[in-house]
């Protein structure tokens, strides 16, 4: 159903588009990750704009996900170009602002579930040193820790990638 926030709305709605930013800009650290999980993000969010009857922003969605294929193709391991924080930036934004369009934002941490999992690896290793001044995990976020115990860069980009799929299919 529908929740009306009235005023609250403003500071949930920069709340939750500034923490997928920040999430999707923290998982753009290997060859493909954060475009893979982009992928699949924004392929649920397609086919549930359809099954809303929001026929033009699920032809959005599936260009961008056409898009970000595109990418891939040119970005796995080892990438020749990268997306940085401008294009990981924008778009984390443009998922928060389909996750309102589309009135499933309480679906976002499930679709985004790789994003979550990794800004929350960032937090706990923040927290962490400055409660107990040392680290939690080798490195932060998770996919760093995850090299540094030895795990092949492709290894964990295509577990990440499952996961992102699987956490999809579940929210669809």
């Amino acid at each position: 159903g529908d929740i009306t926030l009235g005023w609250l709305f403003i500071p949930f709605f920069l709340l939750v588009t500034i923490g997928t930013s920040f999430a999707v800009n923290q998982t753009d650290g290997l060859d493909g990750l954060a475009g893979g999980v982009l992928l699949v993000a924004f392929a649920c969010y397609s086919v549930i704009s359809f099954m809303q009857g929001h026929d033009n922003l699920s032809a959005l969605l599936a260009v961008v996900s056409g898009s970000l294929l595109a990418f891939l193709w040119f970005n796995v391991h080892p990438a020749r170009f990268f997306m940085g924080d401008t294009g990981s930036m924008g778009l984390g934004v443009l998922l928060a602002i389909v996750a309102f369009l589309t009135n499933n934002v309480l679906l976002l941490p499930l679709i985004g579930f790789v994003f979550v999992i990794e800004a929350g690896s960032y937090f706990i290793q923040l927290l962490w040193r400055i409660v107990f001044k040392k680290k939690f995990f080798l490195s932060a976020p998770i996919h760093h820790h995850l090299e540094a115990l030895g795990w092949p860069e492709a290894k964990i980009t295509m577990r990440f990638w499952i996961l992102s799929s699987m956490a999809g299919i579940m929210a669809i």
